[in-house]
């Protein structure tokens, strides 16, 4: 059963959004899935609130603040939403939990900072293994000066870049419906869908490449 934790310790980096939509593209494939959130502000969870039942189900996964166990039986694939500031104890328990880690960025100097360490931290994390990592650019206008910047950063990276996501108010329109991109009819979201391909690949990449 794949864990896929969405993690970085920058706060508003769209964190949520990758969530959700990791989650509705594997309830868009069948699967029994889980969708998680152990941060304060229970995004995620406002978003499965706001979920109509005819679309395609994802659960709840009543997470406890002071403890994260294993997903009940049933479930084939989880989406963990984490918090900002995600740190210490807190992040090792989480990152023993994941399989993949899905690293959203945004193209600000202080996004690319916060970045770097993160992932020095979760490389110097003892007793958890090795984890998948990948690498999502958020909200990316790829005219601008912070686009490059963020381009030159993420070469320098060894962890593989696995989309750069426009910003689009389909996101926000969707995410007010508790729907994603995979619930719609894809010529309305066709240019979006496009960019989550290499994301898409990656998730569907078999669970038994990724540490127990």
């Amino acid at each position: 059963m794949p864990v896929v934790v969405i993690a970085n310790p920058k706060g508003g980096v769209g964190k949520s959004t990758l969530a959700t939509n990791v989650a509705g593209y594997f309830a868009s494939r069948g699967h029994a899935v889980m969708l998680g959130d152990v941060d304060r502000q229970q995004s995620s969870r406002l978003w499965l609130g706001l979920r109509p039942e005819a679309a395609r189900p994802i659960a709840a996964w009543e997470v406890q603040r002071d403890a994260i166990v294993r997903p009940p039986r049933g479930t084939t694939h989880v989406v963990l939403d984490t918090p900002a500031g995600l740190h210490g104890a807190r992040l090792k328990e989480v990152m023993r939990l994941a399989d993949q880690v899905l690293v959203p960025v945004q193209p600000s100097i202080f996004d690319i900072y916060a970045t770097r360490d993160f992932i020095d931290q979760v490389a110097e994390l003892k007793g958890v293994g090795q984890r998948r990592i990948g690498l999502v650019g958020v909200r990316v206008d790829e005219r601008t000066i912070a686009a490059d910047q963020l381009r030159h950063f993420l070469d320098g990276l060894a962890q593989p870049v696995l989309g750069l996501l426009r910003p689009t108010q389909n996101y926000v329109y969707l995410a007010a419906r508790g729907l994603t991109l995979f619930d719609v009819a894809p010529g309305r979201v066709q240019r979006d869908l496009e960019q989550w391909q290499g994301i898409c690949r990656w998730l569907d990449q078999s669970s038994t490449q990724s540490p127990a």
